[in-house]
């Protein structure tokens, strides 16, 4: 039998199938866009199509993510900061710091040896540093999102944002343009600052990293760019999952296993 797990965001919905082994047997990630119910059947198809089984094949399923409410037939709704603790041990065995950015909210969160949240930190009150905040500064710089991860290579960092409110940042960005700033300093300044405010939510959940793992998921983790300045701020090395931005449906489809046995 199968198990899936579906995390839906407010920028991608996520899907991940597994079997009884916890093998990922597939995974898909679809633009969630305003219809979120056609995304969920967008990314269950798709994994269904790229497994080659039956949708009876799947014993159960379990959602979560902002939009988990949504995802019809499952046998549990469970929050996207547990997920993504559970599938990050799945993945990594130990870690001790999780930081998961996703389309428009940041998370710190300190695991135990189980993969059970111990603690913490989330800023939802606005998208700055998340997804959303880079998907708006790609445009303002006018390149693809995906090429923002390593725009920033050659550059001395001279560049500081005032703001990282979305509205103002891009304002700024647009006027640093016009100023003649080279783009990969600009990136660089955007990168420094999503690590500077993410830094602030790690420390509220481990004061001292020192001898602590520390892993990123979210779609957020496949920018290089980010992860590096990241890295620079907490001093600290970074685990990062070849797909990052499937551990929170990983995470669903072991509870969906768990919960249907």
């Amino acid at each position: 039998m199968y198990y899936l797990g579906i995390d839906i965001g407010s920028l991608s919905c996520d899907a991940v199938l597994i079997d009884d082994t916890k093998k990922i047997v597939a995974s898909s990630v679809v633009p969630t866009g305003a219809k979120n119910i056609e995304a969920i059947k967008r990314a269950t198809h798709e994994v269904i199509e790229i497994s080659g089984i039956l949708e009876s094949d799947i014993k159960a399923s379990v959602s979560t993510g902002y939009g988990r409410e949504r995802v019809s037939n499952r046998i549990a709704a469970i929050t996207e900061i547990t997920c993504h603790a559970k599938g990050i041990k799945e993945v990594f065995g130990k870690i001790d710091v999780l930081i998961d950015i996703g389309g428009q909210d940041s998370k710190s969160i300190r695991i135990d040896s189980n993969g059970r949240v111990i603690d913490f930190a989330m800023n939802d009150k606005c998208a700055a540093g998340t997804g959303r905040f880079l998907e708006a500064m790609a445009r303002a710089l006018q390149v693809d999102i995906d090429e923002l991860s390593d725009l920033d290579h050659g550059s001395v960092g001279n560049v500081t944002l005032s703001s990282m409110c979305t509205v103002f940042a891009e304002s700024e960005v647009v006027s640093l343009i016009a100023d003649g700033v080279e783009v990969k300093e600009i990136v660089k300044g955007l990168n420094s600052a999503i690590a500077s405010r993410t830094s602030s939510l790690v420390k509220r959940v481990a004061p001292e990293l020192k001898g602590l793992s520390v892993a990123m998921s979210g779609g957020v983790a496949r920018n290089n760019g980010v992860v590096r300045a990241l890295k620079e701020v907490i001093e600290t090395n970074i685990t990062v999952y070849e797909k990052p931005d499937i551990i929170g449906a990983l995470g669903a489809a072991l509870f969906a296993m768990e919960k249907s046995m």
